[in-house]
Parts: C-alpha cells; sequence; structure tokens
C-alpha cells in the first residue's frame, strides 16, 4: 500500500541529491575549466586564421564580399570544432549528437526555404574561386551583353552598351554558356562583302586585303582574309576576317565602320562592281504568254472609254 513520506524523509531526500549534485559538479569544476581554456584556444586560433585566411582571399580573388564571406565560415568551422571538443572533454557526448544532428536539420529546411538564395550565393563563391571573368571584362549570356562593373554574393552587376545597369544572378551565369571576349584579348571582325557575278574573285580579295592591313589597329596581318562563302542571286558573297585588340581603341563599333568603309574605297578604286539586286520577270513561263504579245493587245484593243468617245462621236456624225 501506497504510503506518503514524511516532511522528514523529503529534506533527508532532497539533501542527497543536492549533495550528489554538488559532488558531481566539484568533480567536473577541473573538465570544465580546462573546456573553458579550450573554447578561448580556439576562439584566439580562428581569429588568427580567419584574418590570416581574408588576407590571402582578397589578394585571390575579385570580390572583397565572397573573400569576407569565406573567412568567416572558415572561423566559425574552427570555433565550432573547439566547441564539440569541449563538450566531449566534459563528458557530454549526447549533447554533441543532439547539435550536430540539430544542425544538420536546420541546414536543410534552410537550404529549402531558401532555394533559390543559397543557390546563388553558392554559385557566386564557386565562380568568385573559378574566375570565368572578372569587373571590365566584356562577357555575354543569353540577352545581355556588356561590361563586367562589379561581383557580389548572389548576382553580378553588368553595364549594357546601351547605357543599361543589369542584376543578372550568379546562377545565370553558372549554369548557362558564358562567353569572355577579354579573356584572350583579342577579336575577329567579320565583314559580309557582295561584288557582282562578272568579277574577278581573286582581285577583289587581293585588294580589300591590301587595303584592311593599312590600318595599324589591325593585328595578325598574315592571318587577313577574304573568303569566297557562297552565290547570291545577283552576286558572290565574300566575308572578310581581321583581327583587333580587344578590348582597347578604337573601339569595336568604330573598326567595324572603318572596314566597312575601307573596303567600298578599295572596291571602287579597284572599278570592282558592288551590285544591285536584279530581278528578271518571264512572262512567257508555262501558262503564261509574251511580253510581245501582251504589249501588243494592249495596244491594238481600245478601253471602255475609247470606246464611248467613238460611239458619241459616231453619233453625232449620223
Amino acid at each position: 500500500m501506497f504510503s506518503i513520506p514524511s516532511i522528514s524523509d523529503a529534506e533527508k531526500l532532497i539533501e542527497e541529491k543536492l549533495g550528489g549534485w554538488f559532488d558531481v559538479v566539484i568533480s567536473h569544476i577541473p573538465n570544465f575549466i580546462v573546456a573553458v581554456i579550450i573554447v578561448i584556444l580556439f576562439s584566439m586560433l580562428a581569429r588568427f586564421a580567419g584574418n590570416l585566411m581574408k588576407n590571402l582571399l582578397r589578394r585571390s580573388l575579385d570580390s572583397k564580399q565572397i573573400a569576407d564571406l569565406m573567412a568567416s565560415i572558415f572561423k566559425v568551422l574552427i570555433l565550432s570544432v573547439g566547441v564539440f571538443i569541449a563538450l566531449d572533454f566534459m563528458g557530454l557526448k549526447g549533447t554533441v549528437t543532439s547539435l550536430l544532428a540539430g544542425a544538420g536539420i536546420v541546414g536543410l529546411a534552410i537550404g529549402f526555404a531558401f532555394q533559390d538564395m543559397t543557390e546563388n550565393l553558392i554559385a557566386g563563391i564557386a565562380m568568385g574561386i573559378r574566375k570565368p571573368f572578372k569587373p571590365g571584362d566584356v562577357i555575354k549570356t543569353d540577352d545581355v551583353f556588356g561590361s563586367v562593373h562589379s561581383i557580389n554574393l548572389r548576382n553580378t552587376l553588368i553595364e549594357s552598351f546601351y547605357g543599361q545597369q543589369i542584376l543578372v544572378p550568379n546562377k545565370i551565369l553558372f549554369r548557362n554558356v558564358l562567353r569572355n571576349y577579354s579573356t584572350l584579348g583579342v577579336r575577329r571582325i567579320e565583314v559580309p562583302v557582295r561584288i557582282s557575278l562578272t568579277e574577278d574573285i581573286e582581285k577583289a580579295a587581293n585588294v580589300i586585303v591590301d587595303k584592311i592591313n593599312q590600318f595599324e589597329f589591325v593585328i595578325r596581318q598574315d592571318e587577313t582574309a577574304v573568303y569566297a562563302e557562297s552565290f547570291g542571286d545577283s552576286s558572290i558573297n565574300l566575308l572578310l576576317w581581321f583581327w583587333i585588340k580587344y578590348p582597347g581603341e578604337p573601339d569595336f563599333m568604330t573598326v567595324r565602320h572603318k572596314g566597312v568603309v575601307a573596303v567600298q574605297q578599295a572596291l571602287n578604286e579597284a572599278d570592282i562592281l558592288i551590285p544591285f539586286p536584279i530581278r528578271s520577270l518571264d512572262f512567257g513561263v508555262k501558262g503564261g504568254e509574251n511580253l510581245d504579245a501582251i504589249i501588243s493587245n494592249k495596244v491594238n484593243t481600245p478601253s471602255a472609254d475609247q470606246e464611248g468617245a467613238d460611239g458619241s462621236t459616231a453619233n453625232k456624225e449620223g
């Protein structure tokens, strides 16, 4: 039969519990002091290593924000290792396991909740390490074409050649095909040219190459060439290739303009015809009539006005 303990028995039980806890606390004071020292040492180590990592990353990465973020993550990792070691030293292995499991669940939840933000962040860090481009480079991806102004953690600011600033998410630059026109420092200019079907292709090619190579901005002049591309409706289609330094001066549009003007001058000086579109009308095809017959019928057949005029004249005479 259940009996209610007396007050003295309860007091004795509480004293035993408190005494046991006090003994446990006293016995763990040395471990607690050592754990605190471990945390302090790892905190100092994290600060020193984080600053060292920040300086190294700022020298190697173009974005200071990415460098600072990676240095902060590195510091947190070192400090977390110190905290886990301190907890394990105090005999709290279960606490360490629970913290690790909780951190994993929280990280997974955050990843699903902020999927786009996380993807842009990871893409920004990856591009900061791989360096597919840097500020000042001319790049093109999808419908975006311009000069890189700055690289941030989540997006990249691009200045288009139409005077607009475009914020492009980093995941787009990381996923899609990216063209960097500044990496090699050169660019090939292509200018389509049309000459008459009766002109000499080799002569036209030689005079164009000689004219283009007179410009100082043309590099690799031995690679300047004109190729016969195809036959047009009323012309032979040629393609002029030459190389320039890029980015540089003069700019791309100026160079292409001068190239087109030079081609026209070279062909005019060599008396080579740049043809106009020509259309031939054939009225003698199957089911049709000859043009001479159509004209003759048109001339010989009086119009309705003429017939009316002739009839009214005849009536008057009658």
